[in-house]
């Protein structure tokens, strides 16, 4: 009789552990993008215009919106995150949040960068990928898309 050939566990637990962790980042990545995401993704039946930002703070800033409809009423108290693509004096297409006086930019800027923290969670997760589970393909693929993103949303703003 031969003696049974036993497999260790500890690789297996490992890839495991490390593909949990980047799953977590990516779906955190995913998270944290879709608050914003939606409203340029499925912005069908919600409100278009046009926002002059007048002014801006530390997070916010402040504009006119003038809306797409002619009959909808013009607004002086319409707020939009502070990044860097959002200057003081800049005009830039926006939906508005439902029920809010949020404006959200639309168009392949809006949308890029509103994908920005699941870009940033894709090149890190393929550090995790890379470096707990030696899948190289998926590695590269990980971090090329989020590393396409991150490029892509930087050349739009």
């Amino acid at each position: 009789m031969s003696p049974k050939k036993r497999t260790p566990v500890l690789p297996y637990a490992r890839v495991t552990a490390m593909a949990l962790v980047a799953l977590v980042l990516v779906v955190a990545g995913v998270w944290a993008s879709w608050d914003t995401a939606q409203h340029v993704l499925l912005s069908q039946g919600r409100e278009h215009g046009t926002m002059t930002v007048t002014g801006c703070g530390d997070e916010v800033c402040t504009g006119r919106f003038v809306p797409a409809e002619p009959a909808a009423p013009s607004r002086t108290d319409m707020t939009i995150a502070r990044s860097v693509a959002v200057e003081e004096g800049g005009r830039y297409e926006v939906v508005v949040k439902p029920d809010t006086t949020e404006a959200v930019r639309t168009g392949w800027a809006g949308g890029l960068h509103a994908w920005l923290p699941l870009g940033g969670a894709l090149l890190l997760a393929s550090l995790v990928i890379g470096g707990g589970t030696h899948w190289t393909r998926v590695t590269w693929v990980s971090g090329a898309v989020g590393g396409a993103l991150l490029m892509a949303s930087f050349l739009t703003l």
